[in-house]
């Protein structure tokens, strides 16, 4: 019960929910053991001493006992069914709010579609515990209870003759809990792992089409789907082999049952009505123990989405913040002092020894081969990741001192790859600040030189986009991010190969119109082109993680390094086309 215990927080609040629940619950089991005992009486009292004139009488009793059964299993239903969903509702906002306060290093080795499955396929499985499960646990539980003193009521020896097999089917029970548990664990896996393959399909799908490697998707798929299936199978072995052992048992004491109590009527010791209700009752206890299975097996599919549940409610959030963090503004002065960074312990240094210092104003470019740590300074600014040894200091004050919404908040990021949402070019733009005006945001697609391309769209700045910004080529959405950059009005800028998808002649214009928005602001420049950073006040190679080199442009050409390389490679066939541009 610890994965309960640890979840309890979600559904106790709704305590009185579930106990008025079980208190319908215990009239419809009151009932239900009210039954065998009119039939006793129905045929000792009435059928055996002639008394037919009290049958009518008898149905009336019956009809009300239905009706107020019906009336109980009604509240009784929709309270529990209240219960679990409202319960899940509070727990599914709570993984939902934890997705947003994990760390890079949670999703660095998270999986989209196995998570969407634990929100959804978990959450499902243990609401359905919640509202049915524990109900059926305690129904069972008064059912036998009540069933068994009525039994021992009418004759104590019948009683304990047909108990006498219960301990072997209980031992049947806990022998198939134990199976079935791991097995349902294996299931829920298999099915995050199904629904990772799903979704990463649909999304890279541009990707398979083009290389034309539908079948191998397809038998990446099978392959999964295969588990999937294999492991449903292997449970449903489980199932097959105790199931028919449970029923055995049950069978057995019904024959003792019959061969007992018939001996004890016709004997005298017992009437024939009681021996009626007592074969009743008797499957009033061996129906739910053997239903105890199917309780377990709902249980077990319960605890394993728990589990899985839990593994993400209870994952380490990597990014903590001081008591009272600094909600000030800054004005953006950035120092790093001798700042190492590894992502993973098998991994090399993402980053090693980097220092640098840029007050506000100043622009910092920074160019340098695929992985050799460009993105990762960035990234430790916002405090996306920690520092493994040295400082960063934002304003003098080290950067985990500040509140981390009030930080991110001030830094404006163009990503090489933007990601856009599902609604309108204009909710995108005004993504980082809801509250502009119509004017502000197009005044920021102007310096973006996004708004002429919006204006061409169907309904302009009304267009809706597709899923991550689908209908849009890559330059579009690049400029729609730096647009959305503009309008947080920040006081950090960090462009991430932010025109690596447009043409010279726009990337030309884009840079004209950033250099107004970089005004008294500091920026990071990332990028492969020199095109992109060759004005930046101080430019920064790196190379595995390191900085080689450090100067202007001109300070960089003349060391005839690394950076001269790429400048050589670049530029043979366009300096004399950009010099012109300019």
């Amino acid at each position: 019960m610890d994965t309960f215990k640890k979840l309890k927080q979600f559904y106790w609040p709704y305590k009185k929910l579930f106990f008025l629940s079980l208190f319908f619950l215990l009239f419809v089991t009151a009932i239900t053991v009210v039954y065998p005992i009119v039939i006793q009486m129905t045929i000792d009292e009435v059928v055996l001493k002639d008394r037919y004139p009290l049958i009518p009488y008898i149905s009336l009793v019956f009809v009300g006992l239905m009706l107020i059964k019906g009336l109980a299993t009604y509240f009784h239903q929709y309270l529990g069914d209240l219960f679990g969903i409202t319960a899940v509702y509070r727990l599914r906002e709570a993984l939902y709010e934890k997705l947003q306060v994990l760390s890079f290093k949670y999703y660095d080795n998270a999986k989209t579609g196995d998570l969407m499955s634990r929100l959804t396929a978990d959450v499902d499985g243990f609401r359905f515990f919640l509202s049915v499960g524990f109900a059926e646990l305690l129904r069972v539980a008064t059912l036998i209870l009540f069933s068994l003193a009525v039994m021992f009521y009418y004759s104590i020896p019948l009683a304990l003759v047909t108990m006498a097999a219960m301990p072997f089917l209980a031992v049947v029970v806990y022998k198939f809990d134990q199976q079935v548990h791991p097995a349902f664990k294996r299931i829920r896996k298999s099915f995050g792992h199904l629904n990772t393959r799903v979704q990463e399909n649909i999304s890279g799908i541009n990707t398979v089409k083009s290389l034309a490697r539908e079948e191998f998707e397809i038998g990446r798929f099978s392959d999964k789907n295969e588990t999937y299936k294999q492991n449903y199978i292997n449970t449903s072995l489980i199932w097959s082999k105790y199931f028919p052992l449970m029923e055995f048992i049950g069978n057995v004491c019904a024959v003792a049952l019959l061969a007992f109590g018939g001996y004890l009527v016709i004997n005298g010791g017992l009437a024939l009505g009681e021996l009626v209700a007592f074969f009743s009752l008797v499957w009033y206890i061996l129906g739910p123990l053997m239903n105890l299975g199917f309780i377990v097996n709902m249980f077990s599919q319960s605890k394993a989405s728990g589990e899985r549940l839990l593994e993400i409610l209870e994952a380490t959030e990597n990014i903590q913040e001081v008591s009272s963090p600094i909600v000030k503004p800054i004005k953006g002065h950035i120092t790093f002092e001798d700042v190492s960074l590894t992502y993973t312990v098998d991994d090399d240094s993402a980053l090693k020894d980097i220092n640098l210092d840029a007050p506000p104003g100043k622009t910092i470019g920074l160019i340098g081969a695929t992985g050799a740590g460009k993105t990762s300074i960035t990234q430790l600014i916002t405090r996306f990741y920690e520092p493994e040894e040295g400082r960063i200091l934002i304003d003098g004050k080290p950067v985990e001192h500040y509140d981390l919404k009030a930080l991110r908040r001030q830094i404006g990021f163009v990503l090489q790859e933007p990601f856009l949402f599902s609604t309108t070019i204009r909710e995108n733009i005004a993504y980082g600040n809801p509250d502009l005006t119509d004017e502000q945001i197009i005044d920021a697609a102007k310096r973006a030189q996004a708004h002429d391309f919006i204006m061409e769209m169907p309904d302009g700045y009304a267009t809706l986009l597709g899923e991550r910004g689908m209908g849009l080529s890559g330059g579009q959405k690049q400029r729609i991010a730096i647009a959305r950059a503009i309008c947080i009005d920040p006081s950090i800028l960090v462009l991430d190969d932010a025109t690596s998808a447009v043409d010279m002649e726009t990337e030309f214009k884009i840079q004209q119109a950033l250099k107004e928005v970089m005004k008294g602001r500091t920026t990071f420049i990332i990028a492969h082109r020199i095109s992109s950073l060759k004005h930046a006040d101080e430019i920064l190679v790196l190379d595995e993680g390191e900085v080689v080199e450090r100067g202007t442009h001109d300070e960089l050409i003349e060391n005839s390094g690394p950076y001269t390389r790429i400048f050589n490679i670049q530029y043979q066939d366009r300096e004399a086309i950009m010099e012109h541009a300019n």
